[in-house]
């Protein structure tokens, strides 16, 4: 008889924060091709009110970080249902650019509690590191696919302003299911006994995650947030209709699935440095393959990136879940979600920047691709002891 799993639950809910994080924060990128004459501002101008929302992204995580390996998990996950609903509800009813900058940056706040929290829960209740990380990524990257589809569907029916408000009622809804029927569970003790080796491989696999989530936060959120408006000024079966443009960045993007649960699989069984070079490899040449790429090539290429910087983020959270104890594992997710959503409001003002001055995406492109190529560097210097598969770890290596 199968034994019952007491995380089942708890694991549903956790997913389903995944998919709601990334599809608030991507409600925007298609939401604005269809605010201008409502606001009376160009494209550029409008995306730079969502700059706030993805610095709020990642600096709210170091506090929330901290608050979820000294106090209720299950609690602050309760917030983030609640509060990002409400906000994304106001963010409906805006009628300036500063009313909506600030309610990008209210989501961008409860948003900021998703990462630390859910995927330490995550963590703490997987026996198969990569099999849950792949699925929980797989949720995370339905919400990025379907906040396009979603959004341009609600626009060309309803306008944008119900794009925010239809999904904040219901996140509400599931934030109430989710507090009646997920109990606290408390987090592991404080890990003890780490020896001077021990620090020397926390110190080590700090800097891995702090560099890893600088050059990847920027190649994902650089690729996610321009990929609207690139397929619209590229992609003739999409120029010029947001439901067109959101269908197609919803079928690109769900490509990146399969990166993810092919990353699932693979660090399951095979060596975890391996595998995260092999992925790293494939981005710069992708990202470059853009840079001049129109109509069906423009389509391959992306599709290309997403399975690659998809299947990267679940190699990044596999990384912390496999080799950090829990008493540490929110902040470690929390300095880790800090760096890449900081480099997320890095990408939003490059984008910003660069198409405003040059009117085209390709020194956009060629940006990614420079970080995607230290990435592969940096995978390349990754230490021996990340080199085991399959199973989980909750100690410190190198002790």
């Amino acid at each position: 008889m199968k034994k019952p799993d007491p995380f089942r639950a708890e694991r549903r809910f956790v997913n389903t924060a995944h998919f709601a994080d990334h599809f608030f924060m991507l409600i925007f990128p298609t939401a604005v091709l269809s605010m201008g004459a409502d606001f009376g501002l160009s494209y550029s101008e409008l995306l730079k009110a969502s700059i706030g929302g993805f610095l709020a992204f990642g600096a709210g995580s170091l506090l929330v970080g901290w608050l979820g390996d000294h106090g209720s998990r299950r609690n602050l996950l309760g917030i983030f249902f609640l509060g990002i609903g409400i906000a994304a509800i106001a963010t409906g009813f805006s009628r300036s650019w500063w009313e909506l900058a600030l309610g990008l940056t209210a989501i961008g706040i409860f948003a900021s509690i998703y990462h630390p929290i859910g995927t330490a829960m995550l963590a703490a209740g997987s026996t198969r590191i990569g099999r849950d990380m792949a699925f929980n990524g797989v949720c995370g990257n339905l919400g990025v696919a379907l906040a396009a589809l979603s959004t341009g569907v609600i626009v060309h029916q309803l306008g944008w302003r119900w794009a925010f408000v239809l999904p904040g009622l219901l996140v509400i809804g599931i934030g109430l299911v989710f507090l009646a029927r997920v109990s606290h569970r408390p987090v592991s003790g404080a890990l003890r006994g780490v020896g001077s080796r021990g620090r020397v491989a926390v110190w080590h696999l700090l800097t891995v995650v702090a560099a890893t989530a600088l050059m990847s936060g920027i190649t994902f959120n650089g690729a996610t947030i321009s990929l609207p408006k690139v397929f619209d000024e590229r992609v003739t079966l999409s120029s010029g209709d947001v439901l067109g443009t959101g269908l197609l960045v919803s079928v690109v993007f769900l490509v990146g699935a399969v990166g993810q649960l092919l990353v699932g699989r693979l660090i399951d069984r095979f060596s975890f440095r391996r595998v995260f070079v092999l992925f790293s490899l494939l981005q710069a040449p992708l990202l470059l393959l853009a840079v001049r790429a129109g109509d069906g090539l423009m389509v391959v290429a992306a599709a290309g990136i997403a399975f690659a910087v998809f299947g990267q983020v679940t190699l990044n959270d596999a990384l912390i879940a496999r080799f950090t104890p829990d008493a540490w594992r929110a902040r470690i997710y929390a300095l880790r979600y800090f760096i890449s959503s900081g480099a997320s409001g890095i990408a939003v003002a490059l984008i910003a920047a660069l198409h405003g001055r040059y009117g085209s995406f390709d020194p956009v492109w060629q940006f990614l691709a420079c970080c995607g190529a230290l990435l592969f560097v940096i995978a390349l210097l990754l230490p021996g002891w990340m080199r085991s598969g399959g199973g989980r770890s909750d100690g410190v290596p190198g002790r």
